[in-house]
This record gives C-alpha cells, sequence and structure tokens, in this order.
C-alpha cells in the first residue's frame, strides 16, 4: 500500500525583548545561573504577572507578515502540568482564544509552489531550564523561566520532510527581518516540534500522529521526520498500529527515542489565568504595527530580480539573510554597478564573513569601500585580481582602497604602447605555439593571455591586451 505523509509544525520563537513577558527581568542568554529571577518567574504566593506591551506588538507584526488576522480580545490561559523545570506547576500560555490566527505563508520546493496554513499565533512563556552534567543530581536555573515566546502553529498542509524544512526556513527568514527573534537553534531562542502521521494514498482521514522534538537544526527536522515516517511505515505495513508518542530526536544515532505518551488539550486542564485580564486589541493599533512592517523577503527577492537585472538564484541568495541584503543595497548606493556588486557579494563577502563567524555588516570591507573597490575595476583602474587583493587587504589592515592600490603599486596599466611591446614579447618567444594558433588552435589565446599578463606582472588591462594579441596573431 501506498502512504502519504502528513506534517504539521510548531515553532517557538523567543521573541527580542528586554525584559520577560511578565516581569522586568532581564531576558538574556548566557547570564550566571539563577541571576535573572524573581517571586513573579518563580509563582510564588501574592505576586502578579503584568503583561510586556513589546510582547504584543512583536505577535502582531509576525500575524501582519503571514497574512494572520488579529483577535480583538484574546485570553490568557494556564497550561497545567508537572515537570521540575516549572516552579508554578503551569505554563501561561493562550488556548481556545488565541492572539493571531487563520494566516498562510507560500513555499516553493523543486520549483512548485505551494501555499501552507497557519492555525494560529499565540502568546506563552518559557519554562525553566535543567542542566544535568554540572553535579550528580540536575540542577535548575530560572533564568529562563517567563521569557516571552510566540508559538506559530501550522495546518496540516506538508506532505514531506522536504516541505517542512523549506516553511521553517521561510518561518526563520521572516522572524529574522521582521527584527523580532534571532533565531539561533543552538541556544534554544528558536525550536520546532513536528507532529507527523501517514495514512492510505488517496484517503482522507488523518492517521495516529506522534510529536518529535528536540531537534537543533533545521536538517535534523528534516531528518527526523524522514526516519519517523519510515518507521510508521514500517509499523502499519507488519499489521501494527501507530500509538500516539512523544518522541526525541537522538542526532548522534540518526533515531527516534520514545519519551511519553502524547498529550491531549484535555490533559493539560486550560482554564483563564485569573491574575491576567483578557488582551483588547484596537483595529488602528494593528495598523500602527503593520506600517512599521519592512519589506519581506519574498517581495525583496522579486524586486532585486526586476530592479538590478540579476538571476532568481543570485536574488534568493542576497535575500536569504535581511543583512546580507542590506549589505548589498548599501554598496549600490554607494554608486556600484549592481551586478558586479552581486557577484563580489555573493563570492568575497560572504566567504569573510564566514571565515570571521561574523555578519557581513561587522566586516571592515564596508560597503562603501567595497563599492569603491568595484568602481576601481570597472574604471580598469585595477585589474579583477588586484581587486581581489585589495579586498583583502582592506579586511586584514582597515586600510582605505586607493590607498592600498598607491602603496603596493597595483595600478593596472592600460598604456596601449607597453602593452603591445608585452604582447610582441610573448609572441617571439613562442613560434610553435603562433603556428598552431594560425592552425585553428583557438584555445591557444589563453596562454598567450596568460604569458602576457606574466610578463606585465598582472598589472596589464585584460581588455586592451585581448584587443591587440587578436590583431597581432591575425
Amino acid at each position: 500500500m501506498q502512504y502519504e505523509t502528513v506534517i504539521g509544525l510548531e515553532i517557538h520563537a523567543q521573541l527580542l525583548t528586554r525584559s520577560k513577558i511578565f516581569c522586568s527581568c532581564q531576558a538574556v542568554f548566557g547570564s550566571k545561573p539563577n541571576t535573572n529571577g524573581c517571586p513573579v518567574c518563580l509563582g510564588m504566593p501574592g505576586s502578579l504577572p503584568v503583561l510586556n506591551r513589546s510582547v504584543v506588538e512583536m505577535a502582531i507584526l509576525m500575524a501582519c507578515a503571514v497574512g494572520a488576522q488579529v483577535a480583538p480580545k484574546s485570553v490568557f490561559a494556564r497550561k497545567n502540568y508537572v515537570y521540575p523545570d516549572l516552579p508554578k506547576g503551569y505554563q501561561i500560555s493562550q488556548f481556545d482564544l488565541p492572539l493571531c490566527s487563520n494566516g498562510h505563508l507560500d513555499i516553493e520546493v523543486e520549483g512548485v509552489a505551494k501555499k501552507i496554513g497557519i492555525t494560529r499565533i499565540h502568546l506563552e512563556e518559557d519554562a525553566g531550564k535543567l542542566v544535568h552534567d554540572l553535579d550528580t543530581a540536575s540542577l535548575f536555573d530560572v533564568n529562563r523561566c517567563g521569557t516571552p515566546l510566540i508559538e506559530i502553529v501550522s495546518e496540516p498542509d506538508m506532505r514531506s520532510p522536504a516541505e517542512a524544512y523549506a516553511y521553517l526556513s521561510s518561518i526563520k527568514r521572516i522572524l529574522e527581518y521582521l527584527g523580532i527573534c534571532d533565531c539561533n537553534m543552538e541556544e534554544g531562542s528558536l525550536r520546532c516540534d513536528a507532529n507527523v502521521s501517514i495514512r492510505p494514498l488517496g484517503t482522507t482521514k488523518l492517521g495516529t500522529r506522534t510529536e518529535l522534538k528536540n531537534m537543533n537544526s533545521f536538517r535534523n527536522v528534516e531528518k527526523a521526520i524522514a526516519y519517523e515516517v519510515a518507521r510508521q511505515t514500517d509499523i502499519l505495513e507488519n499489521g501494527g498500529a501507530v500509538v500516539q508518542q512523544t518522541f526525541l530526536w537522538d542526532a548522534d544515532k540518526s533515531c527516534t527515542i520514545a519519551m511519553r505518551s502524547k498529550e491531549n488539550a484535555d490533559d493539560y486542564r486550560y482554564f483563564p489565568d485569573p491574575d491576567l485580564v483578557p488582551l483588547l486589541i484596537h483595529e488602528h493599533e494593528v495598523e500602527v504595527i503593520k506600517n512599521k512592517m519592512p519589506e519581506l523577503p519574498q517581495t525583496r527577492c522579486s524586486r532585486f530580480v526586476t530592479a538590478y537585472g540579476l538571476t532568481l538564484e543570485h536574488a534568493a541568495v542576497l535575500t536569504d539573510s535581511r543583512d546580507v541584503a542590506d549589505y548589498y543595497e548599501s554598496v549600490i548606493k554607494e554608486g556600484a554597478d549592481p551586478r558586479t556588486a552581486a557577484t563580489w557579494v555573493l563570492v568575497t563577502v560572504l566567504k569573510c564573513a564566514k571565515d570571521k563567524k561574523c555578519l557581513v555588516s561587522d566586516l571592515t570591507l564596508t560597503p562603501l569601500r567595497l563599492a569603491q573597490i568595484v568602481s576601481l575595476m570597472v574604471a580598469n583602474t585595477i585589474s579583477a585580481s588586484a581587486a581581489k587583493i585589495v579586498a583583502e587587504t582592506v579586511e586584514s589592515t582597515g586600510k582605505e582602497p586607493n590607498d592600498i592600490v598607491a602603496e603596493q603599486g597595483l595600478g593596472q596599466i592600460s598604456d596601449t604602447i607597453a602593452l603591445e611591446t608585452a604582447v610582441r614579447q610573448v609572441i617571439d618567444a613562442n613560434p610553435a605555439e603562433v603556428t598552431r594558433f594560425k592552425g585553428g588552435d583557438s584555445k591557444l589565446m589563453s596562454f598567450f593571455m596568460g604569458q602576457t599578463m606574466k610578463v606585465m606582472k598582472g598589472k596589464g588591462n585584460p581588455k586592451e591586451i585581448s584587443a591587440i594579441l587578436a590583431r597581432l596573431l591575425a
């Protein structure tokens, strides 16, 4: 029997606020354990939560980015469960009346476009953190308790691990463009749970789903889903029944490990939080927040193709990160040719940032300096190889491009008399190659070009040399 895969993703994104969702404690990663906590974080008797306005604004911004509806009234609820990292014994979340609902996201896999529904985006607080490797017993750190999250819940519209990967990547890009989450999966600021089931191909009834957790990279999400699909298929083909469970993904062993039976909403005994009043949002407030929304990656990618004449592939890479896209457009604003600038950003700038493990905006090779280098090259003041040397020297020393060209004597020679002298020298020194070239071996043109550039110590104008070679060899 053939089966169809059904996938839904629950993405938790930690919002980039200065303080937590219901108190004034700092919401930062990496602080000394138990230094960012208070009675509200711990749920101590008499403590009262107060909602952080920035959290609401960021959630609405995400809703606007995916075309979701913002509810005029939403309610906070207590999600009750017992776990060592949850000191209150409940988590403040939203249940039957979430802040946002009914959105969608367009993805593309292997050239096929698809719309993925987004059921809801709701607010909630994070739990604490357990540390297992510093003592014989597990230790509790309160710092993460109460950090603000939005949970983005998709419809079960994805049919393959590749579609899940594309959807998750698109959500990440939007969060980064909006500046509301740093999306660092290693630090836990972006987490993804996958609900996976299979059903006989051609049927509409959903199969029994399982939940996958503990996936710390996009590739692990893809691998875990593929493994779970294969596991469920094997069970059904051997006459068994899939049990609703929660699994952890073991990246080292590339397999899932059963964690617990999967809970339903009833198991959490949701009820409205008595300490928090309903959240009321006026329509004009949504419009004010929507007007702050930057150009989103898909729109920006299309504009790069039409405005700058780039290929869709190059535009997609340049707009994958807002930091890179902003850098590229800054280079253009400084006067660089768009296509030439794109090549330099894609090849030199991205490699440099990768080697230094930093953002392109943190490079010493600023957009202004790169634009100056590109302009020197386009004007034939320096060659492409010399331009690369200049760029590397700018990054390593912080010196200005024109100063580097002057200090290292990298200026390109375009004097036709000097160039023709060099070309004649090469021709006279290689009579056998000249004979073969005139006999039809046109590939030797690159040989003559290379030898001439060697004579000119890399400073000859390639365009002028090519024209002189063609004239003299004819």
